[in-house]
């Protein structure tokens, strides 16, 4: 496509995996414990969309990246301070909770709206990218509903490669089941993606990138919208982290295969 792409990629926040999270019902519903003062990160399957849509845009002159992130102002804030340092993109800040417990159907309603206010878009030119699964809204259905949203057929999740073909078309690498990869593809732009891991590593922080960044976030994120995404009409009765189950006996001198039919026999029960 010789004027480049409009690649939009979707994502939020999330709390620092390495943190004690711990669930409570409270007067606004479900959340985590202390959730206000846990340090925050970029999704991580967000992470690989972004990366792997910088390294896109990059080989492709006329292309723009944008990121469209729900989160809490000043979470979103605290995570540009690293990410904003790894590739060029304009972010578009939207102000909610960036928690679990949210409708998938009330995310993709909210990212569908920013999608279309965005200025300068080409609908024809339109890529929309993340994660195949999230840490937060892992319901594994928002980046369809956003498709269905925008109008957009082609779809394809567990994406780990895409390459523009010359006759304008794009082929993309899949993920299935059985650990294999299956390769698709579609007539071009619109089209929406969900990332896998891709293959490329984390950039490298750049200081200039990140000024460049923090110039244009900064009025975005003090402009930001406010957005209500939640779950009406859902009740939660319980909120409870998984129950760890262990059981260790120490024998000595077992043969190899006792050991194998005791494990076998154990996932049966």
């Amino acid at each position: 496509m010789s004027n480049g792409y409009h690649v939009v990629v979707c994502g939020s926040v999330v709390p620092d995996p390495l943190q004690t999270l711990e669930p409570v019902v409270g007067p606004a519903g479900p959340g985590l414990k202390n959730e206000t003062m846990l340090p925050a990160w970029l999704d991580p399957w967000a992470g690989h969309a972004l990366y792997e849509s910088a390294h896109w845009v990059g080989k492709h002159p006329g292309s723009r990246l944008w990121l469209v992130s729900i989160g809490p102002k000043a979470k979103l804030q605290q995570v540009l301070m690293t990410v904003a340092q790894k590739v060029p993109f304009e972010l578009v800040p939207l102000d909610g909770p960036a928690g679990g417990f949210t409708e998938p159907a009330e995310t993709a309603a909210v990212l569908v709206e920013a999608i279309r206010g965005l200025p300068g878009l080409d609908p024809a030119r339109l890529v929309v990218a993340g994660g195949w699964e999230s840490a937060s809204r892992g319901a594994g259905v928002t980046l369809q509903t956003v498709a269905e949203g925008l109008g957009i057929a082609d779809v394809f999740l567990g994406v780990d490669a895409l390459t523009a073909l010359p006759d304008g078309s794009l082929e993309v690498l899949e993920r299935i089941e059985g650990g294999r990869h299956q390769v698709s593809r579609c007539p071009g732009a619109p089209v929406v993606l969900g990332w896998a891991t891709g293959h490329l590593p984390e950039p490298k922080n750049h200081p200039q990138v990140g000024m460049q960044n923090m110039r244009l976030a900064m009025p975005a994120l003090q402009k930001a919208k406010m957005v209500k995404v939640g779950a009406e009409g859902v009740r939660y009765l319980s909120v409870t982290l998984p129950k760890q189950l262990r059981s260790t006996r120490v024998v000595k001198d077992l043969p190899p295969e006792a050991i194998a039919r005791e494990i076998v026999e154990w996932i049966r029960e």
